[in-house]
């Protein structure tokens, strides 16, 4: 093994990543604006709902409770009679309608239980039953406010003070931002090293490589630390200008500290993709390996779900995987400031799973070549 030949099939990866268009393209888009995306337009999240309500009681309590509903979760609503909300909501307009009865406020005054229709268009799965939960706690806190001018409430004997550690504002882009940004690492990873091999079997140069001095290792090297940098700048770039800058999310712990933890993923990726590379034939086949390894990398590793809520058969698997471990040690660092003492164990654990991946892989590739 010389580290000059090493060096030179590194930078030969650099140039011919540099020729390639989409490739740079698909970096670009992949830690700019998905992460801007991602963190911006999570589905969950209730953003400018269209509301209408039918304001039959016409009361200081159906205003009140009519104006508790402004950006950005609804829009501010439209007060609309009760035969145009079946029109409305049939044309698309509405996913949410509230008919607020006549004699709302009487009724409520006068001890009885009156009811408020809710109409609600499911279609519109994920904000249908976001938002319904958001406008019944609207709608109580409202009627519960008015009626304790009136008469006496009776109080909870426990006042129970939320604190919300890490992220007090409940923000989901600081969790979107940072978990896509971890996907993403661990997708053009793969994607880069399992391409480039693939692209010189296709175009007939791994023979001219093979005939050269250099070794399988060597050549596996070079393509490793090449599309490993790069990765690892771009995850750099988008750290610092996306996430911080663009998105205004608080990094607690040390940037130095995540980028070593990510290098450490990268070496795993990276001989993972050429693994993916060795036993894919052409492209086509190399995206439908990378539809069954990527998908399971990340939504069973616990970034989109915690993996206290998997099965344990799942939790045990998953620890074989380097994104486990690369998804706790990111959120103990970005998220709650931890330090090295805290994460060791992941790095030591991303250590043993990027030389098993590399070996393993290694050895496929030299098999591929005979």
């Amino acid at each position: 093994m010389r580290i000059g030949n090493i060096l030179r099939l590194g930078v030969k990866e650099l140039r011919s990543l540099a020729r390639d268009p989409v490739m740079l393209a698909l970096i670009g888009y992949a830690f700019t604006f998905s992460i801007y995306q991602k963190a911006t337009a999570m589905p969950e999240t209730l953003n400018r709902a269209p509301i209408a309500i039918v304001d039959e009681d016409r009361s200081p309590l159906s205003t009140r409770i009519a104006s508790a509903f402004y950006p950005p979760y609804f829009s501010p609503p439209a007060m609309i009679t009760q035969a145009e909300m079946d029109a409305r909501m049939d044309a698309g307009r509405d996913t949410f309608a509230l008919d607020i009865p006549p004699d709302f406020q009487r009724d409520l005054l006068a001890g009885r239980r009156p009811t408020i229709q809710l109409n609600v268009d499911a279609t519109r799965m994920a904000q249908a039953f976001t938002g319904s939960g958001y406008i019944s706690a609207i709608v109580t806190d409202e009627v519960n406010a008015f009626a304790k001018r009136y008469r006496a409430v009776a109080t909870s004997p426990v006042d129970l003070a939320l604190r919300a550690r890490f992220n007090p504002s409940l923000n989901k882009s600081w969790f979107g931002a940072i978990m896509e940004l971890i996907n993403q690492v661990t997708m053009l990873s793969i994607i880069l090293t399992g391409a480039a091999l693939i692209r010189e079997r296709e175009h007939g140069t791994i023979e001219h490589l093979l005939v050269m001095p250099v070794t399988p290792f060597e050549i596996m090297t070079g393509k490793v630390w090449a599309m490993a940098l790069v990765v690892l700048g771009a995850c750099a770039f988008s750290l610092v200008a996306v996430v911080q800058g663009l998105l205004a999310a608080p990094i607690e712990g040390s940037r130095a500290l995540f980028l070593f933890g990510a290098a450490l993923q990268l070496f795993a990726t990276t001989s993972l993709g050429i693994f993916l590379g060795t036993v894919a034939r052409s492209m086509p086949q190399f995206g439908m390996l990378m539809m069954l390894v990527l998908l399971p990398l990340q939504m069973l590793s616990g970034g989109t779900t915690p993996r206290e809520s998997m099965p344990p058969v799942i939790q045990n698997l998953m620890l074989a995987a380097p994104n486990t471990h690369f998804v706790m040690l990111a959120q103990a660092i970005l998220y709650r400031g931890a330090g090295f003492d805290v994460v060791w164990p992941q790095f030591l654990t991303l250590i043993g799973i990027g030389l098993a991946l590399f070996a393993y892989s290694l050895a496929r590739f030299r098999s591929s070549l005979k």
